[in-house]
């Protein structure tokens, strides 16, 4: 849980002696803004912004600078719900004081004293709640889910109080207003503006009774948003029960082996299918028994809708109410208008007319699949179908069985794989530590260090945790333990990557599809994001959420490139690299069942928008949910990818609410720089990868990303490429 991405950076100040010929506060507001001198040096800005924070030494365990190698470390190994509570509670009052010492500051605001001690202020804060965050998200369970349950208020009361320190607001807006005579750089007047308009966002213009309500409002939704998280995970640590050996005929051997591991696992005959989509998906494909394919897939499409105590129907309706309520207090008309203020699409219209660009396709598509499907089956297709008789048409299309494929996509080996381009593409080495080299928050996590290979510099450390578990959240996703920045002392970056795969029974392989696979790249191009930043401010390290899943997806492209399937993705029983005839079998069925993919993503995407620009928010979710699909005519064969019931993205904080589209908007400029790779000749051109690293990578947030792309493709994105990579005609 990253402050910064919530508000503004943190930091603390020690008052300076106040200087006659600078203006007061109160003069500054009155008159004319007196420029004062600027520090030209990083090391000088972060001199004076050190010089004004609190010397503070912290005393509970999990507040203490990290200690050991690589410049210290998370220390899993003392974590406990309690000794966390104790470090939130008194990181919270630390940062209390570090907020105090800036805004009451009695010297002019500058860029230094200000905006870089806020960059700076409230460390203890963060490094405990990065822990926090993987606890109640990793681990889960009673002890964590109360913590999480009494200290998520206390937290966005805390971030409330520093949005509403007029103070505090006083002196950015002072600094952004007057940039060009403080004689600001462009960096250092983009953090200023950007803060200044991020407090603005936050609720710093509205008088005492609006800040009042606005508090209210963000400490009942921080509630709602927890509420919301656990109710699923208890949903998703259900399973269903595959009674016989006719239950899971036509499942590969690796899927079926694992559902028996999971099913000894909890004392149950036969075998379970766990209620998570690694589990799902596989058995929903390849099941023969039709029967058993509509019990596990009801059960997975109704998380949260089973009108018992997981129920999140009323929770949503709760979120939306309050993130109407918010929006509009702020000026907005609408939670989406609000949320895509600092987004590249900038408007919900923006956003909107692109998949509204991609949706008639993708229903036409879906057409034909369903009559290419129901032609084998010979009876209606129902979205327990889908899945499986996709399969039959690919193989009947394309001579393609994806049972072909898992053998040469070990876990292990993808992984390997993953490594081979992110050496190949931008000089990044990987190299796995023995058991036991740091500390773990779980016993199967697996670290490695990352070097620079031209200079030997070790540049991060790797955390890998692959398999799923009760109280761990559902999904794959990457997460940061500490970030890099030249201000913070360019110290080793922390990065981690998570997944949920079955754990095999020992010594047996974790077998993935080619999704699987992808995702995992997908997930390492997050990291590989963090790995190659070089920004200056910690501020810089967050960009756009409609921009930040593009480095991740285009990624994936590189899984079936020849030199990593002939290197790595080699069959785990011959040892034989991926034949050529098989690559072309998956490049001739490249846009296969790209009606699915697309239709069932994009309807996730559509709804969320569709949800957060009402006039007035629904109070029926369910039935909301299917008046919204209704109106864009969504197929009956089709459920959506995450319903609202079960959707963790939009209602367990507001990072991708009004923001799903972002995956699309991403995909626009993944899929026009894929094809500025292929079009060289050379997927790993150096040349390409090399700018793509300085310009798209390493900047983060510093600069303006449609600008960044523009210099990196030498023009604006053609959307043309993404229709062309779906198979999807190009008008």
């Amino acid at each position: 849980m990253h402050r910064r991405q919530l508000l503004i950076a943190g930091g603390s100040l020690m008052a300076l002696s106040a200087c006659a010929s600078v203006p007061t506060p109160a003069d500054r507001m009155a008159g004319e803004y007196l420029p004062v001198s600027n520090p030209t040096t990083l090391a000088e800005e972060a001199r004076i912004a050190r010089a004004v924070l609190p010397q503070t030494t912290p005393k509970a365990e999990l507040l203490q600078p990290w200690t050991g190698p690589y410049d210290g470390v998370p220390p899993w190994d003392k974590v406990t719900p309690a000794k966390l509570r104790e470090a939130l509670l008194e990181g919270i009052e630390l940062n209390r004081a570090d907020v105090a010492a800036v805004a009451n500051n009695p010297e002019a605001p500058t860029f230094a004293n200000t905006l870089v001690a806020m960059e700076l202020m409230g460390a203890p804060l963060d490094r405990v709640s990065n822990i926090y965050s993987v606890m109640t998200g990793n681990i889960g369970g009673d002890e964590y889910d109360a913590l999480d349950t009494e200290m998520s208020p206390i937290l966005s009361a805390f971030f409330d109080e520093i949005s509403f320190n007029d103070k505090l607001f006083q002196r950015v807006k002072a600094v952004a207003d007057n940039a060009d005579a403080m004689g600001l750089n462009a960096q250092q007047t983009r953090l200023a503006v950007r803060s200044r308009d991020s407090f603005i966002r936050s609720g710093a213009n509205l008088d005492a009774t609006g800040k009042t309500e606005l508090g209210r409002i963000n400490t009942a939704l921080s509630n709602a948003f927890t509420r919301f998280g656990q109710k699923v995970v208890a949903d998703e640590n259900a399973w269903t029960v595959i009674p016989s050996e006719a239950g899971v005929a036509g499942l590969p051997a690796s899927n079926k082996a694992a559902a028996a591991a999971a099913a000894r696992g909890k004392s149950i005959p036969g075998w379970i299918i766990m209620n998570t989509r690694s589990s799902v998906d596989p058995f929903l494909t390849f099941a023969d028994s039709r029967q058993m394919r509509e019990a596990v897939w009801k059960k997975f499409v109704n998380r949260g809708d089973n009108g018992d105590a997981n129920d999140t129907n009323a929770t949503i309706a709760e979120i939306v109410k309050l993130r109407d309520q918010r929006a509009k207090l702020l000026g907005y008309r609408n939670h989406a208008e609000l949320r895509m203020q600092d987004t590249m699409a900038k408007t919900p219209a923006a956003a909107k007319s692109l998949m509204d660009r991609v949706w008639a396709p993708a229903r036409e598509r879906v057409a034909e699949e369903v009559a290419d499907m129901k032609a084998i089956a010979g009876y209606d297709i129902e979205p327990w179908d889908y899945l499986y008789f996709a399969e039959k048409v690919r193989k009947a299309k394309y001579d393609l069985d994806q049972n072909e494929l898992k053998p040469y996509f070990e876990l292990n080996a993808v992984r390997a794989g993953s490594f081979y381009m992110a050496e190949r593409l931008y000089g990044f080495q990987f190299k796995k530590l023995p058991a036991g080299s740091v500390p773990v928050f779980e016993e199967n996590v697996v670290t490695y260090e990352v070097h620079d290979k031209a200079t030997g510099r070790l540049l991060g450390l790797y955390y890998t945790d692959d398999y799923a578990r009760p109280g761990k959240r559902s999904g794959a996703w990457m997460t940061t333990y500490r970030s890099f920045s030249q201000l913070d002392g360019s110290k080793v970056i922390l990065a981690s990557n998570n997944n949920n795969f079955t754990k095999p029974e020992p010594g047996q392989p974790v077998l993935l599809s080619l999704d699987d696979a992808e995702t995992m790249f997908h997930e390492f191009g997050h990291a590989l994001h963090y790995f190659s930043s070089v920004v200056t401010y910690p501020s810089f390290g967050n960009t756009p959420r409609d921009f930040v899943e593009y480095p991740s997806q285009v990624h994936e492209h590189w899984v079936l490139t020849r030199p990593i399937l002939d290197g790595f993705m080699k069959h785990v029983e011959t040892g034989q690299p991926m034949p050529q005839a098989l690559v072309d079998k998956i490049d001739a069925s490249e846009t296969f069942n790209q009606g699915y993919a697309t239709v069932s993503y994009l309807s996730s995407a559509i709804v969320d928008m569709d949800l957060h620009t009402q006039d007035t928010p629904p109070t029926d979710i369910d039935a909301f949910e299917k008046a919204s699909l209704a109106r864009i005519g969504m197929p009956r064969e089709i459920v959506m990818r995450h319903r609202l019931p079960q959707f963790n993205h939009l209602f367990t904080s507001d990072a991708y609410s009004a923001g799903y589209y972002s995956y699309l908007w991403s995909e626009t400029m993944d899929a026009d720089t894929w094809a500025y790779f292929e079009e060289s000749g050379d997927v790993f051109n150096p040349d390409i990868s090399g700018r793509f690293k300085s310009i798209m990578l390493a900047p983060g947030n510093t600069t303006d990303r449609a600008d960044a792309y523009r210099q990196f493709r030498g023009r604006d994105v053609d959307v043309s490429a993404l229709l062309k990579v779906r198979g999807f005609p190009v008008s």
